[in-house]
């Protein structure tokens, strides 16, 4: 099988991890194939040399579309010089936009893969269970939980800071945060640390970022786990849930469950204001 063009993390030697870049290069080449050849799906892959699998996921941005994957499907497809170049382009420059591209000492590289597709959502939804969010905590409270979780001192500092550029995306997204009360009382870092991070949360919603409170009572497939939903101006959503030391994906028919679990959270919630309240009251307990 020819395999054009593979990047590969220069540590693990396995192809990168699918970006948001991908899924717009993935839906710009599954364009072309339909609209400007008469190629299937089946087809196409055997003129590339590629599996039906591998461009079925390719076109959907499940897997690391390099730019040299797309100067071959290209080339098959017959494109126009012009247009070729430009899309190469446009893959080249993708490959290389963002810090998350460069990974950091001691973070996570899922955190990267995690911030590409943050960068590029129109809209994101927070559902957590056990902790405020990270797109909402405080340096403190963030620096408390990874402790908790055994991260070495000398690496928390730059998962901080990782965390910390990931959170200058809320301002300029739809971004609201569904957060179960329980989650409110847990002091991760101390006491102190929690009052902030409640002062913090008070902030935010004075600055109109959309925090819902949830109380207790939810039916249990709500409480399986926490999930990040992810919206895209130009395709589909991806949901995110993320395990120790990496996280999952998902796409499509499995994401539609979610997007009703997120209509049912919006019914259930505490009401801005309402939830404003609670974690004022919550803090001044403490």
């Amino acid at each position: 099988m020819f395999l054009a063009g593979v990047e590969r993390n220069p540590v693990s030697g396995q192809r990168k991890s699918p970006q948001a870049r991908d899924r717009t290069i993935g839906a710009q080449l599954k364009a072309v194939r339909v609209e400007q050849t008469t190629l299937s799906l089946e087809a196409a892959a055997r003129a590339i040399g590629w599996s039906a699998a591998t461009l079925s996921r390719t076109e959907n941005g499940k897997r690391h579309i390099t730019s040299e994957d797309v100067a071959t499907v290209l080339a098959i497809y017959g494109v126009p010089t012009a247009q070729r170049e430009e899309l190469i382009a446009s893959a080249r420059v993708g490959a290389l936009a963002g810090w998350w591209s460069r990974p950091l000492p001691g973070v996570l590289p899922d955190v990267g893969t995690l911030a590409s597709y943050e960068a590029s959502a129109s809209g994101i939804t927070d559902w957590s269970l056990t902790v405020v969010p990270g797109l909402l905590q405080t340096e403190q409270y963030a620096a408390g939980i990874m402790a908790d979780d055994g991260v070495e001192p000398q690496d928390i500092e730059m998962r901080w800071l990782a965390r910390l550029r990931r959170q200058q995306v809320v301002p300029t997204v739809d971004y609201v945060a569904f957060i179960h009360e329980s989650a409110l009382r847990r002091p991760f870092g101390g006491v102190d640390a929690l009052k902030e991070q409640l002062s913090h949360l008070e902030a935010a919603t004075n600055r109109g970022l959309g925090i819902r409170i949830v109380r207790e009572h939810v039916p249990h497939r709500v409480l399986l786990h926490s999930w990040m939903l992810l919206d895209f101006p130009d395709t589909t959503p991806v949901l995110y849930v993320e395990l120790y030391g990496s996280g999952v994906y998902l796409h499509d028919s499995e994401v539609h469950g979610y997007e009703k679990m997120r209509s049912m959270l919006d019914q259930r919630a505490l009401s801005s204001a309402e939830s404003r309240s609670m974690v004022k009251r919550l803090r001044e307990r403490l």
